[in-house]
């Protein structure tokens, strides 16, 4: 073990990697904190969750020679499906298609119960994907498993780490979904600001300095940093370095949940993840990265994948062990069978044409925004995801940053009234509060139903001004 000037133990153990320095090449050694350092952070349920009895020897199966009489697996011979196929757009050429197939063994194990953390080829390909894409490598104390998409991953994580009546850290506005986690938990949810760069790290340190003598701090932080779901912002990289620094000061965890990492059209090159940051701290160990194929492959796969420290991933696998053993075998077979085919370089083709849809989905958006409601609202260009975040300027004589209005009975009742559906902000805010602010997402409509709501949303705006 080693120590550093925080006085945190770390591993002495690592793993060097190539990095260049002043146009020579050195080996880097990553260093991680220990498994134990990991214990504060567990919830109560994550320290009293056990190893199944069954799942935790399926790994003894594979020994050579064992003949096994353990699970209660059934005999797939009964299985009726005996191949599967399916065609798949060319991510070089969308106008070909390529036929794929599920058969022999690779079939088998899509049909059969699998891994509590997933198939382990499935898993291997996903970590080589995080070293392409955050320049992590095996052997950095770190690990990953796979669920039925990010928000099952993110769930688990939650519970394992937070006990009720937690404080925690989440952004503001925050992704909806988070915001019912915390409260079955009856969390107390510390709000973090965030504009256009990014969480308001300023106002993260203001908090944290500022905490309650007494009172234990808040040991995660929740945040979406690339294309926030509700925002649209994307973290810049200065912010996401001071949130890093904050997050070893104040000993606390960075949940990054990025299911649009992949869904990056900015001009300036995508900020390096939260994941990959830590690498230049003087350990890593402190963030947990939730990735998604749903924007990228199919929604209704429920396929994501989670990555972080092994201690936590493993309390998370342990829960899955409890509660739905594992995530659909087929689904990652199938995953499975596509990575393969295409490859890395492929599958980041498929991703660029997928960002590339994106951006102009966003440019008819703004190009609308600006014909229908240019003067009625004011809104940051976003720089990746499928969402504007508007406010909308409801009173003609409104003094700027005073009693800016609430959307929330123009957007869920005026609005719906005239033909028009979108989010009124306060869903987004964890306490509920008032504001202006609305969320339309650009993801599905065409051009023409896009200006069409725009201009019935601009009419129901003009009557709520009286200026119909």
């Amino acid at each position: 073990m080693a120590t550093h000037s925080d006085g945190i133990l770390v591993s002495a153990s690592g793993i060097s990697t190539p990095v260049e320095i002043n146009g020579h090449v050195v080996e880097r050694v990553v260093k991680y904190l220990p498994a134990d350092f990991y214990t504060q952070f567990l919830s109560d349920t994550a320290k009293g969750r056990k190893f199944s009895p069954i799942r935790g020897l399926f790994p003894l199966e594979n020994k050579p020679g064992v003949i096994s009489l353990l699970a209660g697996k059934p005999n797939d011979a009964m299985f009726p499906f005996k191949s599967l196929s399916f065609n798949i757009a060319s991510p070089t050429d969308p106008s070909q298609e390529q036929s794929i197939s599920l058969s022999g063994n690779d079939l088998s194990a899509g049909l059969q119960y699998g891994p509590t953390g997933g198939l382990p080829r499935l898993l291997k390909w996903f970590i080589g994907l995080q070293a392409f894409s955050h320049g992590r490598k095996s052997g950095e104390g770190w690990s990953l498993t796979i669920g039925n998409g990010s928000q099952d991953l993110i769930y688990k994580a939650v519970n394992a780490l937070v006990n009720p009546g937690d404080a925690v850290l989440v952004e503001s506005p925050v992704y909806a979904g988070i915001i019912p986690m915390f409260k079955t938990l009856h969390c107390e949810q510390i709000e973090v600001a965030t504009d256009a760069n990014g969480v308001c790290s300023h106002l993260l340190r203001d908090i944290l300095e500022n905490w309650p003598v007494g009172k234990p701090k808040p040991k995660i932080l929740y945040t979406v940093p690339c294309g926030c779901n509700p925002t649209g912002m994307t973290a810049t990289l200065e912010r996401r370095k001071e949130v890093l620094q904050l997050a070893r000061e104040h000993n606390f965890l960075i949940l990054e949940d990025d299911p649009y990492f992949y869904l990056y059209f900015g001009k300036a090159a995508r900020p390096l993840s939260y994941f990959q940051l830590e690498l230049d701290e003087p350990e890593v160990g402190r963030v947990i990265r939730f990735d998604s194929f749903s924007k990228i492959l199919s929604a209704g796969m429920r396929m994501g994948f989670a990555s972080g420290p092994k201690r936590i991933i493993d309390a998370m696998d342990l829960h899955t062990g409890s509660a739905n053993l594992q995530s659909s075998s087929l689904i990652q077979a199938i995953t499975l069978a596509l990575v393969e085919e295409w490859g890395y370089n492929n599958f980041f083709a498929h991703t660029r044409a997928v960002a590339d849809f994106y951006r102009e989905k966003r440019d008819v958006f703004e190009s609308a925004l600006n014909e229908h409601l240019g003067g009625l609202a004011e809104w940051c260009t976003p720089e990746a995801g499928m969402f504007f975040w508007f406010k909308l300027l409801i009173s003609p004589n409104q003094t700027p940053g005073v009693d800016e209005g609430d959307s929330e009975d123009l957007i869920r009742t005026k609005a719906y009234e005239g033909g028009v559906l979108a989010l009124p902000g306060t869903v987004f805010l964890p306490n509920g509060r008032k504001t202006a602010f609305v969320r339309a997402s650009f993801s599905l409509c065409t051009e023409e139903q896009v200006n069409e709501a725009l201009k019935r949303l601009r009419a129901v705006l003009l009557k709520e001004r009286g200026e119909a």
